[in-house]
């Protein structure tokens, strides 16, 4: 599939992404690839093929996931979507639409977008600050089940929330790198806002979306 036909929004957790890709894929008509929704299976893939990343996060405990220094949980964490990318470029070549591709994930680093030649006006990047993602983190029901195994889950969602912050801090200076737009959501912009941004970003009010 033609890569100019896609339209990337990346970033790291509890930014609104989903949010604001559910909008135009509604709005617009897109076909929207939800990468977060194959990642398991891109570990298993991988875990398969021998690949470093995906054989160790196969394998971790709650506790031997979330009891690692948030520093290396973080380098990991890059190291991982770098390893599982093909997977993703695969799937995509896969598709079969006539229309459209609004993705979105963190999965999506800059350096990837780049490596592929992607326009800087099909990706941008939201991340949160601390404090926003600490609030909203807070909001979501399934937290309790991801840590229901582990034995400290105070200490394990503290290393979690320190590693979604490192990650969001190292998604931004590699937007600064590979020269991409970087956004950061404080709070200050409603989502009405948030989702004008990104239309005016990707440009898809100037005319038709599906001339390319």
């Amino acid at each position: 599939m033609d890569k100019k036909n896609i339209y990337f929004i990346g970033g790291s957790p509890c930014a609104g992404k989903s949010t604001v890709a559910e909008y135009l894929s509604q709005k617009y008509g897109m076909y929207y690839f939800k990468v977060d929704d194959q990642l398991d299976r891109y570990v298993e893939m991988g875990a398969k093929k021998g690949l470093e990343m995906c054989a160790m996060f196969s394998c971790l405990n709650a506790d031997q996931t979330w009891m690692r220094d948030p520093q290396v949980q973080c380098r990991d964490e890059l190291a991982w979507y770098e390893e599982v990318f093909e997977f993703f470029l695969e799937d995509i070549e896969k598709l079969q639409v006539d229309r459209p591709v609004i993705t979105e994930g963190a999965a999506f680093l800059p350096v990837l977008m780049k490596k592929i030649g992607v326009a800087q006006n099909r990706y941008i990047s939201i991340t949160p600050t601390a404090e926003f993602q600490l609030c909203h983190y807070k909001q979501r029901h399934w937290i309790p089940y991801i840590l229901a195994d582990c034995k400290d889950k105070e200490k394990c969602y503290e290393n979690w929330m320190n590693r979604d912050i490192l990650f969001a801090g190292d998604v931004r200076r590699q937007c600064a790198q590979e020269n991409y737009r970087s956004v950061v959501n404080d709070g200050s912009r409603s989502i009405e806002e948030m989702r004008a941004l990104v239309i005016e970003h990707f440009e898809l009010d100037k005319g038709e979306i599906y001339a390319e």
